[in-house]
């Protein structure tokens, strides 16, 4: 509706829309869309805690398995960090699971070659931070759109990788990385607790600093941030070099669990970590969201899978489940924009 003239100077102007209360943005309230964008992957996990106890009462909640799914899901979690800074400025990255193949098997190769632990680590975390800064670059520097970059991304460092490997998977035997992989606190893996402090630095970095800041404020409007002294640019290449990093630090992860540098990509890799982002309530269009939620987004979704295999159901039915669940968040994030 239109206000009264200002002062007489025979000028409309339209009221502005009331914004969202406080209360409703913290997510209280069962009518408030940001309830449910904020709080489905909590709830998601104890419904999927109760029907798959209700299921398999005798194995399900058993301390084995409870390890078994926090340490499948240690690689996942640790992929959907980087993702999720990603998503929070209106973009996506489609080349994470690729690029952990690559910093996978330049980690396998420069074992093979004698050097050391630290150097191997070394060079994949770096290998996946310069994967990820060329989508960055590219994303920023020339305006092409993100999924298009990182679509290109995921076949160069496929082929990268298969071209440095001989597509021939690398062993890697050593007792620091088996040990690391195997070692438990409690029923907890030491992978899935690295994983738990890479979130809290990420969260802290999102929620606590100026950086955090600025992405949030570059996913949110790009053309405001930047009015307002934001360097737009430099927080797209920062965040596609974070989503390298943690695919990089995933691949030594993983080839500590396997004991060797595959060079197929895992597709389930790079789907889990979209729709942890979305089971996690980060804003699709940017400029909302924390890594929390998507972090436990990834138990989740490794959980459904394993409880499903553990009430015996054929696997086609697991995707059937994850799918809708996943559409299902991504319409209760969509309504709370």
């Amino acid at each position: 509706m239109q206000t009264p003239d200002l002062e007489g100077s025979g000028v409309a102007v339209m009221a502005a829309p009331e914004a969202p209360s406080i209360w409703k943005r913290a997510g209280y309230g069962l009518k408030s869309p940001y309830f449910w964008a904020n709080w489905t992957v909590v709830l998601a996990l104890v419904v999927a805690l109760i029907v798959f106890f209700i299921l398999s009462p005798d194995t399900f909640l058993t301390p084995y398995n409870i390890s078994t799914i926090l340490t499948a899901s240690a690689v996942p979690a640790i992929l959907v960090i980087g993702q999720a800074f990603v998503v929070m400025t209106a973009g996506i990255d489609l080349s994470n699971a690729a690029v952990l193949t690559l910093s996978a098997v330049s980690f396998g190769t420069m074992f093979a070659a004698g050097q050391s632990l630290f150097v191997c680590v070394l060079v994949a975390v770096v290998v996946g931070i310069v994967a990820g800064s060329v989508n960055g670059i590219v994303i920023a520097q020339f305006k092409i759109n993100d999924f298009i970059v990182t679509l290109g991304m995921l076949s160069l460092a496929q082929g990268v990788a298969l071209v440095i490997s001989n597509a021939t998977p690398v062993q890697v035997i050593s007792q620091p990385l088996a040990s690391f992989a195997l070692g438990k606190v409690g029923v907890v893996p030491y992978i899935m607790i690295l994983a738990v402090v890479l979130m809290i630095i990420a969260q802290i970095v999102l929620t606590q600093t100026r950086f955090g800041t600025h992405v949030l404020a570059t996913g949110g409007n790009s053309e405001t941030a930047r009015a307002m002294g934001v360097k737009t640019k430099a927080m797209k290449i920062s965040v596609y070099a974070i989503s390298g990093a943690t695919a990089g630090i995933a691949s030594v992860v993983l080839i500590s669990r396997i004991g060797a540098a595959e060079p197929s990509m895992n597709t389930s890799l790079l789907l889990n970590s979209v729709a942890a982002v979305v089971l996690g309530g980060v804003s699709l269009f940017g400029g909302r969201g924390n890594v929390v939620g998507p972090f436990v987004g990834a138990i989740l979704l490794t959980m459904i899978i394993n409880g499903l295999i553990v009430a015996g159901v054929p696997q086609y039915y697991q995707y059937i489940a994850i799918g809708i669940i996943v559409m299902v968040s991504a319409i209760l994030v969509r309504t709370a924009k």
